[in-house]
């Protein structure tokens, strides 16, 4: 037996708030709304700490059971249910605590009835007057109580969760109050739902981290674990990545008759896509047949594997500079593809120039038919040779203004000490002028000095 009312019930003594929720009569004077609204804002500031959902319902309902007496209470939802089945997930009779999210397997699930009733019928109501059938599929959680209030939370429009409350005698409920309540208890159910979808965001993103960390670590392994020693040449080097892995790469090659080959690429993004196809590069130039020379010949083995195997339906691309060295003559032969060109700083003067550039071609993975031609230059004694890519030139500041080439040299002028000097010198020039923000693009700064 179920008996809807048709009109509002006034009560002189109290008024309910959806059964859960029992406050002093309006018209008891001042001091009643003044104490109520100070434990709704103690209540808001206790939910306003909590970053576990069960947590926080749990400490929810001790306050407002506390505050406001109910006879009991039963929490149903649908959500990723088969269509007319529903999970019951809270109950004032279950006998052990569960939680809905990490028990879910344990709730007990059912069918029809008059709280699937209610849950399909979308709507908040009021049942003033019920007698649960034994035949219900929920009668344990119904048996004893007379009246109802039941209060759909919807999600994307649709009543996905229900909390239904009761009290053991036929109109339990006041009218007038239930909007209100059906208020509070939609916004609980958004906050919860809100705490959970933030928990499930932050799980995802600590795995996602730890993945990432995995990339990096794995990325890294590629570059070269010390610098070589080369003859009468210094070298040093900076490595800074955006984010946790990057697709900047820089290598060295042992070559015969004493030549070491320069490698420094820098893939196009950020991030992992751009670390793996570093990891490519650096898998491609070191399966080529033979000692990695000469440096045009090198890039054009690179640029067609990248293009036939990797680019040509994934669009992206590669710049790079390769330079065979060779420390008893001085003489640097190089290629360049869209890289921007390296700086020479002369002897122990403060003049700086760069690699001619006129030798520069098309990016790497955009043409398999692309040639690479080669340049030349000569490196003597206490000259320094800068190879970088464009996260150290398009550094930004706060007026939105790039570093540049210009800075680069002023900064390339002042050390002509070490290869080590030259590198500290610059990333704190880039720094200083860069606000020491966070990297915007990788970083990657090759120093060799002729000693």
């Amino acid at each position: 037996m179920a008996e809807d009312a048709a009109t509002p019930r006034t009560d002189q003594n109290r008024t309910r708030l959806a059964g859960a929720i029992e406050l002093p009569a309006l018209e008891q004077g001042e001091s009643d709304w003044q104490t109520r609204l100070a434990t709704v804002v103690e209540l808001m500031r206790d939910m306003s700490t909590h970053s576990d959902p069960q947590a926080m319902v749990k400490a929810y309902a001790a306050r407002i059971r506390a505050l406001f007496p109910a006879d009991g209470m039963v929490s149903v939802s649908r959500r990723g249910m088969p269509e007319g089945s529903y999970r019951i997930t809270r109950s004032s009779r279950f006998k052990e605590d569960l939680n809905p999210w990490r028990d879910r397997a344990r709730l007990p699930v059912m069918k029809g009835g008059l709280l699937g009733e209610l849950l399909a019928g979308s709507e908040p109501r009021i049942i003033d007057d019920f007698c649960a059938s034994p035949d219900d599929p929920a009668f344990e959680y119904l048996d004893g109580f007379r009246s109802l209030a039941a209060m759909p939370h919807y999600d994307n429009g649709e009543a996905l969760n229900m909390i239904v409350q009761f009290r053991t005698e036929p109109g339990g409920f006041n009218h007038e109050r239930f909007p209100e309540a059906f208020w509070i208890s939609s916004l609980f159910g958004r906050a919860t739902n809100n705490l959970v979808l933030s928990s499930d965001l932050k799980a995802a993103y600590e795995t996602i981290d730890r993945e990432l960390k995995v990339v990096a670590d794995l990325q890294r392994s590629l570059l070269p674990r010390e610098l070589p020693k080369i003859p009468n040449v210094m070298l040093a080097a900076s490595y800074e990545t955006s984010r946790h892995a990057g697709g900047d790469y820089y290598d060295f090659f042992e070559l015969a008759d004493g030549k070491w080959g320069i490698f420094v690429a820098d893939v196009a993004g950020h991030g992992t896509p751009a670390a793996v196809l570093m990891a490519i590069v650096h898998a491609i130039a070191h399966l080529m047949p033979g000692d990695p020379e000469p440096p045009g010949e090198v890039l054009n083995f690179v640029n067609r594997e990248l293009v036939r195997r990797y680019t040509s339906e994934n669009v992206s691309f590669v710049t790079a500079f390769y330079g065979v060295f060779d420390p008893a003559r001085g003489r640097l032969v190089y290629a360049n593809a869209g890289h921007p060109p390296p700086l020479v700083r002369r002897g122990g003067t403060t003049r700086v120039e760069p690699v001619d550039g006129k030798h520069a071609g098309l990016v790497m993975g955009i043409d398999d038919s692309v040639t690479y031609g080669q340049g030349e230059i000569t490196l003597d004694a206490g000259d320094t040779l800068v190879i970088f890519t464009d996260g150290i030139t398009e550094t930004r500041n706060k007026q939105g203004e790039l570093y540049g080439e210009k800075r680069l040299a002023e900064a390339l002028a002042q050390c002509r000490v070490s290869a080590e000097c030259t590198v500290h010198g610059i990333i704190d020039s880039v720094n200083e002028f860069g606000g020491n923000e966070a990297l915007a693009d990788d970083r990657t700064l090759m120093v060799m000095h002729v000693d």
